[in-house]
């Protein structure tokens, strides 16, 4: 029974809370408030970041429904605006259209701490999101002002090294989503003469990286993953780099999710890296391909892919044969290869040869790569497909091992995404070869 009263008691404290919040929230937006925005702001940040995980959906969904445009409000005025298409109806009804939590959360944001916790109400959201589809809406709001203010113009692009501070040389290893990265020593390794790392920073999260990204300076293009990572191995000297290769490109703000940064920071980069070091040739990356096997398990159905010939289907159909032959009509054996046994050679043509169709006619359909889609939306074109790339468990989970590198010729890039947003896959003859 008194455990029962403390539960009680404990969910009476919580729905105070939720309440004063709420409260606080309107009155921030009042015309009164307006002078004293930015301490009730100070108060909304301290009061979320208390506030219990249980009740925080209902924050979300009275932020949702209270704080909406008026529907009335905004007929009135989309029919003013379409009797009379003047500026100043157009005005009025962006200003009734627009809705009042946005304006909500510009004054949040003005408090100390305010981003970081918009943020950090944005991750809470997104998790929410797959079975509240009724707060989509906010969730556009969010991202539609965290877009504006985390603008690459804003971003400061920063250079890590090892005399970094080891409060931001941690938060590397911690958030590190590609390769992880084993321990200092690991991470020593990547900071190297031979390597660079580059990371965005926004002037209101100070010694936060948004998003890193990993490079290595090379002689060749590289075409396996273990050798770049490689806590062991030697620099390379500075006369050899002719390719600097991203092999890692990580978020660190969950909050941030879908707000373009990485695609400014690679580009930022290799201006930056060609200006260092002019002799650097050619700008690629040696990436995963983590839709590959999901395609593969699923029988995909090839006569589905647009823009594939008559015979080039038939030699995909014939290699999706041969794949289930070798591995006892069960594709997953493909995830259990080891580097002292390779596959035969017709078994790694057949493998290339499925993976070449997958990147360059599924990439823009529904289970297409999402790898893909970003490099080649960023206006790389499709290089190189390695085998054996990468023999890890989590390469061979995700795509047989295979790796693939993409080309970033900066006096092309635009062109080549501008193809891409046409439905192009801008692809070397050496991947449309192996069709």
């Amino acid at each position: 029974m008194l455990d029962g009263l403390r539960a009680a008691a404990q969910r009476n404290s919580d729905d105070k809370a939720l309440r004063a919040l709420i409260r606080a929230c309107k009155r921030l937006l009042s015309e009164r408030a307006e002078a004293n925005s930015v301490a009730i702001a100070a108060e909304l940040v301290q009061a979320y970041a208390q506030l219990p995980d249980a009740q925080r959906p209902r924050l979300f969904e009275t932020l949702a429904t209270d704080f909406s445009p008026d529907p009335q409000a905004v007929l009135a005025a989309a029919s003013a605006y379409a009797q009379a298409p003047t500026a100043q109806h157009l005005v009025k009804l962006g200003q009734v259209a627009e809705p009042p939590r946005q304006e909500l959360l510009r004054r949040i944001n003005r408090a100390p701490g305010g981003t970081a916790c918009l943020i950090g109400m944005r991750r809470d959201l997104l998790a929410l999101l797959p079975s509240r589809p009724e707060l989509l809406a906010l969730e556009a709001d969010f991202l539609h002002l965290l877009s504006s203010w985390f603008n690459p113009g804003f971003l400061r692009l920063e250079k890590v090294d090892w005399q970094s501070p080891a409060q931001l040389l941690e938060q590397l290893i911690q958030h590190e989503a590609v390769h992880a990265i084993d321990g200092w020593d690991d991470l020593r390794r990547r900071l190297q003469p031979d390597r660079r790392c580059y990371a965005f920073f926004h002037p209101q999260l100070p010694g936060e990286p948004l998003i890193f990204v990993e490079v290595a300076l090379l002689p060749e293009m590289p075409a396996a993953i273990a050798p770049l990572i490689d806590k062991k191995s030697e620099p390379q000297q500075r006369n050899s780099f002719k390719v600097a290769a991203f092999y890692s490109i990580s978020n660190c703000q969950p909050g941030l999710r879908g707000v373009s940064l990485g695609n400014f920071l690679i580009k930022h980069v290799a201006t930056a890296l060609h200006r260092e070091l002019p002799q650097l040739k050619r700008f690629c990356t040696l990436s995963p391909i983590p839709g590959l096997m999901d395609w593969l398990l699923k029988k995909p159905d090839f006569e589905a892919l647009p823009g594939l010939k008559k015979p080039q289907l038939a030699r995909l159909q014939a290699a999706h044969a041969l794949l289930q032959q070798s591995c006892g009509q069960d594709l997953a054996g493909l995830q259990q290869q080891n580097s002292d046994k390779p596959l035969d050679e017709p078994v790694q043509q057949a493998l290339l040869s499925l993976c070449a169709a997958f990147m360059i006619h599924q990439t823009h359909s529904a289970g297409g790569d999402p790898v893909a889609r970003f490099h080649l939306d960023n206006g790389a074109r499709l290089e190189r497909l390695n085998l054996a790339g990468n023999l890890a468990r989590k390469g061979l989970r995700q795509s047989a091992g295979l790796m693939v590198n993409y080309l970033y010729d900066l006096a092309e890039v635009e062109n080549r995404h501008e193809r891409f947003t046409l439905g192009e896959v801008v692809h070397a003859r050496a991947v449309a070869a192996l069709l």
